[in-house]
This record gives structure tokens, sequence and C-alpha cells, in this order.
């Protein structure tokens, strides 16, 4: 399914769909994770977040594979692939991430679906690179998707922001494909990041998911974004497709 542009609706009805699409997502990964691992949607919170612990230490068991769906660490076919330094040193308020916890309770990998509000000022977009950072400076993986086009605050997109908290690398996203889907992988070596820049109108493709420096999962986004469509109402599918523009 093409993805839609969301820019057509209020950040209001977004929220909706960002909830409905994060539950799908959840789910589907709980059935394809490694044994000891789960998934979970869970509200963001400001300030520190104690359960987010360093996870890559030399003392955790190797990652059982479940079903097959756990690839160990082929790079993953994104169009892109960054690899950044070390550092030597409202809705998007509400808004749920979905975390990837260990059985001991450790989070080891997070999924953000990027709101409008992380965009609608330079505090918000901030505190969004900021959090995202500190993830990936505890060894968390992250996996940022986001459906809207650069904004004067993220001309060159989601991944630049982030980027720019470990190095000034210049990144210069496809013109024709301004959306990004880009996930990291944390180590002590530094990061590497697998971009897939899309536009309105492309088929999303699955992303690697991070569980460890050797292993991965695909996140199926095409499939649950579709079943997340299907289930939304037909007046907010109606504006966001023009319908009812075309009616009236």
């Amino acid at each position: 399914m093409p993805v839609h542009d969301w820019t057509r609706v209020n950040s209001g009805l977004f929220h909706h769909f960002h909830q409905a699409w994060s539950l799908e997502i959840c789910n589907a990964l709980n059935r394809v994770l490694p044994k000891g691992m789960f998934s979970l949607v869970e509200q963001k919170v400001n300030g520190p977040e104690p359960d987010v612990v360093v996870v890559e230490t030399g003392g955790r068991k190797q990652l059982q594979k479940s079903n097959g769906t756990t690839a160990v660490l082929e790079p993953p076919q994104t169009k892109m692939i960054a690899r950044i330094a070390t550092d030597a040193q409202l809705y998007a308020r509400k808004a749920n991430r979905i975390a990837i916890h260990h059985t001991l309770g450790d989070v080891v990998a997070i999924i953000e679906i990027v709101s409008p509000g992380n965009k609608d000022s330079r505090n918000a977009i901030r505190a969004f690179a900021e959090k995202s950072a500190e993830f990936l400076r505890a060894g968390v993986h992250v996996l940022a998707v986001d459906l809207f086009p650069p904004s004067k605050r993220d001309p060159k997109g989601i991944h630049q922001v982030i980027a720019d908290e470990f190095e000034d690398a210049p990144y210069d996203p496809p013109a024709d494909k301004p959306l990004t889907l880009v996930s990291y992988r944390a180590g002590y070596d530094g990061l590497t990041a697998y971009i897939e820049p899309i536009a309105v109108g492309d088929t999303m493709p699955d992303m690697a998911l991070f569980l460890d420096r050797d292993t991965f999962v695909k996140v199926p986004l095409e499939s649950t974004y579709h079943t997340t469509w299907e289930l939304t109402p037909d007046p907010i599918r109606d504006l966001i497709l023009g319908t009812e523009s075309e009616q009236n």
C-alpha cells in the first residue's frame, strides 16, 4: 500500500493513526522476536528513563533464533548506509513508542514514529533528537519512522538532526524522496545508520531493528500500515485521499 500524505490532516487525526499503527507493529513483533524478548507499547515520558541501560556486555547470552525470522547480521538492504562516530564525551508528548525488552527488563531497542508535534518548534525537534541520542549512547538501538516532509527545523530530514548529536556529518537525501526510515545500530565502535528515503506514494520496505550488534529482526512496516489504514474511519481516509473535496 502506498504511503499517504499525512500533511492533509491535523496532528490529532494522525495521532489516532499513530497509536493504532504502533499497536499493530508491537503485536507483529511479538510473533517473531527471539525467545526471551518481547515488545510493549509504552507512553513517552519527560525526563530520565531508568529502565534504559547498556545491554551490550560480554556477559549477555547470544540471542536464540525464533521462527527463522531473526537474521544473523548481514547489512540490511537500504538505499543508504551512514557511519557516525561515537560521541566522545502536545501529541508528540502523548504518542507511544515501541520498546523491545529482554526478559531481564532491559530495553534493547526502540521504534519511534515521528509526529507533527516533534517538528513544530525548535525545542520539540531538539528534544526528539536528544532523546534518540540518549538511547543510542546507552546502547539501545533505534528505528525512526518519519512520514512527514522536512521542515525548516529539519531541512534534510530527521536523520540529519539525530546524526548532528554525534558529529557534523553531511547528509543529502534525494530531493524526490523527502520522507525517512532509518535504523540505527548502536555499538562501542560507533553508530551505523541504515537509511531508506521514501516518498508519498511509495510502498514502505520492511526495516531492520537491531537487537544487538549482530542480530536484527525485520519490522513489517508495510503490512502493519496496511492493516491500520483499513481500520481507519472513512471520514479520515476521505480527507487524506482528497475524496471529500472532490465530492463537494
